[in-house]
């Protein structure tokens, strides 16, 4: 039968420039969507006017939200989130999801924050959302090892 895993098996976290990844603080979830650009061609070669498609650029987005909080140490907070978004550079990032034996899978890449947003309504705890756009592959292999 199928392990499901919960989703605190998973945790995005953030290169902090100097030696480790800083998980962001209080996430209450977080998404990763691939895609592949599609490249549209036809020909007089090509049989009764037919299409031939094939793969483009490829890109991804990161997206997040999560609870307001003062930071931990070693944790990333809405401060340095916004810090990082508004210094217009990329960043390394890390998703690590532990299984249930201990096991992990663990997927690195590089890129910046599209967008932040802070909501505080009356009577509610504050809430963050964002997206990180992609640069480059995903890869396995840690970049700062």
């Amino acid at each position: 039968m199928a392990e499901y895993i919960l989703g605190q098996a998973s945790i995005l976290a953030v290169w902090d420039g100097t030696d480790s990844y800083d998980p962001l603080v209080c996430l209450t979830s977080h998404n990763l969507s691939e895609s592949v650009e599609e490249i549209a061609t036809r020909t007089k070669c090509d049989a009764a006017g037919a299409t031939q498609k094939k793969a483009g650029a490829y890109s991804y987005e990161i997206g997040f939200e999560g609870v307001y909080s003062k930071p931990e140490a070693s944790k990333i907070g809405w401060v340095t989130l916004k810090n990082k978004l508004r210094s217009l550079g990329n960043f390394d990032w890390r998703i690590t999801t532990t299984y249930a034996d201990a096991s992990t899978e663990i997927e690195y890449g590089s890129g910046f924050f599209s967008n932040l947003e802070l909501t505080a309504n009356l009577d509610e705890d504050i809430t963050f959302s964002g997206s990180l756009m992609g640069s480059g592959l995903i890869t396995d292999t840690d970049p700062n090892a």
